[in-house]
């Protein structure tokens, strides 16, 4: 009676699987947001970075809108200081800038600049008969309508402009020997027969005073003592109050600088105050900086081709770099130029074609490995393309290696 084992139920047929569904989106060429803002925050940068320090420049240098010696301004070259000490010692101070409208009587009248003035107008100050009249650098038309016997000193010969410096009084004008030394300079003046010059400067005078019918004149070479950050300095300080302090009344023009310039008067520039003689100097510079540039710029000529003295063997050559490299132990050097040229010769002779002008390394690995199939192609990458050597023997091992594997691709 024989034992049938039963057999193994039958496996359920496997349905293959269905192929993934294709989860790739097309891909569109359109700039996006992320795209346009990696290549646009450089220049928005840069453009924000500007702006701002444009902004900063502009909140730094806004209160910059007055000239020198105007009395609303508080910075170092501004007239607020003197004003604010006038007005603390209980003087009424005002600023105007209509000439035909000034006040009269007893008042001291600042004109800083003189020139920008019209002879009407200088016709009708003088005629006012203020108590006192101050003039700051003013030119022969001012000079001739308001302050008559005072004349510049360039015109008497003298020279015309001084430094500003602390200077001695040197007078016995009242307010000039209470101030003592102050900073004066600027123009000078000659102070006439009635007049009295202060602060002397060479034949010249960069403060004179002089009589006139309703009161004086005082007549200011600069008015650098007046500025706000020079009045605590030496006597500035006395000398402002005695000058524009002795009235209870003080009216302070402010000129219109886009006035032209009185008939005659014209401003000065650097080059009125340099001495005939020494443009001679500067000629004569000139034309030495313009000879020196001829004698450095001069041309070598064109390039002479010359044959060498001797002629250098390509053995020598390759002797002299090997012993260069053998000073410098430059073994990694030396190994990858023997393995270069090495790989430059096989190529050639493999068909293999050079990429960028070096062979590729897989298909020149493999190329040798089909040459000789004793050689595996990890064998010849180790060989052609390994770690340097780590001593002279190594690289002397090296290169017969590579010698052997040329004379087997070459004659197989």
């Amino acid at each position: 009676m024989t034992s049938t084992t039963p057999a193994p139920p039958a496996a359920a047929p496997t349905t293959p699987a269905a192929p993934p569904a294709d989860r790739t989106t097309p891909t569109s060429l359109a700039p996006t947001g992320r795209g346009l803002w990696r290549r646009a925050r450089w220049y928005l940068t840069a453009l924000a970075v500007l702006l701002v320090g444009a902004f900063v420049v502009a909140a730094l240098s806004h209160d910059r809108l007055y000239p020198p010696l105007d009395p609303r301004s508080y910075d170092s070259d501004g007239g607020h200081a003197v004003i604010a000490l006038l007005e603390h010692q209980g003087l009424r101070t005002e600023i105007t800038n209509d000439p035909t409208r000034l006040p009269t009587g007893a008042d001291t009248l600042v004109l800083p600049e003189p020139d920008l003035l019209g002879p009407a107008e200088l016709h009708a100050i003088a005629a006012a008969r203020h108590q006192r009249i101050v003039l700051i650098a003013p030119g022969p038309a001012a000079l001739t309508a308001l302050a008559p016997g005072i004349r510049s000193s360039e015109e008497d010969g003298g020279v015309p402009y001084a430094p500003v410096r602390s200077t001695a009084a040197q007078c016995s004008l009242t307010e000039a020997v209470r101030a003592g030394s102050a900073k004066l300079g600027g123009m000078l003046y000659t102070s006439g027969s009635r007049g009295e010059g202060c602060y002397q400067s060479g034949h010249g005078y960069p403060l004179v005073s002089t009589p006139t019918p309703g009161g004086d004149v005082i007549v200011l070479g600069s008015g650098t003592f007046l500025h706000n950050g020079e009045l605590g300095s030496d006597g500035n300080a006395a000398l402002a109050l005695g000058l524009l302090g002795s009235q209870p009344h003080l009216t302070w023009h402010l000129p219109d600088y886009t006035a032209p310039l009185a008939e005659g008067t014209r401003h000065r520039t650097f080059e009125d105050y340099i001495p005939d003689g020494w443009h001679w100097a500067g000629y004569q510079l000139a034309v030495a900086a313009v000879l020196a540039a001829l004698w450095r710029g001069r041309r070598l000529g064109p390039v002479v081709s010359e044959n060498l003295p001797v002629v250098v063997r390509a053995a020598e050559t390759t002797e002299g770099r090997a012993r260069l490299y053998r000073r410098a132990k430059a073994r990694g050097r030396a190994a990858e130029a023997l393995r270069r040229a090495a790989a430059h010769r096989l190529a050639p002779a493999l068909g293999v074609p050079l990429n960028a002008g070096a062979p590729d390394p897989d298909t020149l690995c493999a190329a040798v490995a089909d040459r000789l199939p004793e050689q595996s192609a990890g064998d010849v990458r180790a060989l052609l393309f390994g770690p340097p050597p780590t001593d002279d023997t190594a690289l002397l091992r090296l290169a017969d290696d590579l010698d052997a594997l040329e004379r087997q691709v070459r004659n197989p």
